[in-house]
């Protein structure tokens, strides 16, 4: 058959390549000594190699939500799942997920059955920058497809804080 090789399409060969760099970027880094902006670097490149796929395909959220991948959680309730970033950006970052994808890949994505969860996002990184002591300010960042630098298909809340944030932020 015609562009199947070892049973395997071309198509399926890149998602899976593709899954890989997305995977490979948000396991921690061998060398300590790499800078904010290698960091951020790499996770452009991860986003750019990222194409939003189908929306019920499983994401590493969903293998951290189900315990099969560590993580430093820190908010757990019926809807939402809360850890830390391991390449934080941030003394204090955060990645706040719903448990529950229903289609919502990204913010872009929202329909109106999704009010109630994003609301539900925001209040919780407002509790959860009360818990961590962010009283002196703290970002929320959403990011949204390839070129807002989403790496990840199943919509997160970024909570950064615990230093200045500067303006404009990209």
């Amino acid at each position: 058959m015609k562009g199947l090789k070892n049973g395997m399409s071309s198509v399926s060969r890149r998602n899976i390549t593709q899954r890989l760099v997305v995977f490979a970027s948000h396991l921690p880094s061998s060398s300590s000594s790499s800078s904010d902006s290698t960091s951020m670097a790499s996770e452009k490149q991860a986003a750019l190699a990222t194409a939003p796929s189908d929306a019920d395909a499983p994401t590493i959220f969903d293998k951290i939500i189900n315990k099969e991948i560590p993580s430093n959680v820190v908010y757990e309730d019926d809807k939402v799942f809360a850890f830390r970033d391991i390449n934080p950006q941030a003394p204090t970052h955060i990645l706040i997920i719903p448990k529950v994808k229903d289609g919502l890949t990204g913010l872009s994505k929202a329909e109106k059955r999704h009010f109630e969860i994003l609301g539900r996002l925001l209040y919780t990184a407002k509790l959860i920058a009360k818990q961590e002591g962010l009283d002196d300010g703290f970002r929320v960042v959403i990011n949204d497809g390839p070129k807002g630098c989403q790496s990840v298909y199943h919509i997160h809340v970024h909570l950064l804080g615990g230093r200045q944030m500067n303006w404009p932020p990209g």
